[in-house]
């Protein structure tokens, strides 16, 4: 296994800045939603976006229950998406009448999440908003609300703070820029 300094093109978002934002989102929603008789579920779209839940769960005032749903649209070892969604987990929580947050790690073409939110919908949410730590939107090739969105960045291949390189480096605590030509091939 590669050290990721090995790879790593730039720090694009510090251990600090991550901080800083994520309790600025956690006063967002604590604002929205503090005064709502309504449990409010944070859902947890698995795995990249572990951590940042973690994170903003900690800073939050409101009360919440949490799930998890796991969704893919990747190959197995691939990097880049294969463009069918499936879904890997299901929520173990009835959502009707509840007030829902889905907590995603980043948000490119937008297809996974406008899946999610499509196939949640059905459930009977009283709402359901989107908080996405990351946006790549100039990869969007379908139009999704983000009500709460931690940083909009480039065009590029990131990883760390949960977001992995072939299931390795989501614990680092920063978002890195990989340097492509510089990384192994899976196998």
């Amino acid at each position: 296994m590669q050290d990721y300094r090995e790879f790593l093109a730039e720090v694009l978002i510090s251990e600090e800045d991550l901080k800083r934002r994520v309790v600025e989102l956690a006063t967002e929603v604590d604002a929205d939603y503090l005064n709502e008789d309504d449990p409010l579920l944070l859902i947890c779209i698995l795995r990249g976006g572990m951590i940042f839940l973690t994170d903003l769960m900690r800073y939050m005032k409101v009360p919440h229950q949490i799930d998890f749903m796991a969704v893919s649209s990747y190959r197995v070892g691939a990097r880049a998406s294969s463009g069918s969604v499936r879904l890997t987990l299901d929520l173990q929580t009835d959502i009707r009448g509840m007030n829902v947050l889905l907590v995603e790690d980043i948000i490119d073409s937008g297809n996974t999440i406008a899946y999610v939110l499509e196939y949640l919908e059905t459930r009977q949410p009283k709402s359901l908003r989107v908080c996405s730590l990351l946006d790549k939107a100039e990869r969007r090739e379908v139009v999704v609300p983000i009500h709460y969105r931690g940083f909009e960045i480039p065009n590029k291949y990131v990883f760390g703070y949960g977001l992995d390189i072939d299931e390795y480096y989501r614990n680092l605590p920063f978002i890195g820029v990989a340097d492509t030509g510089k990384l192994s091939v899976p196998g």
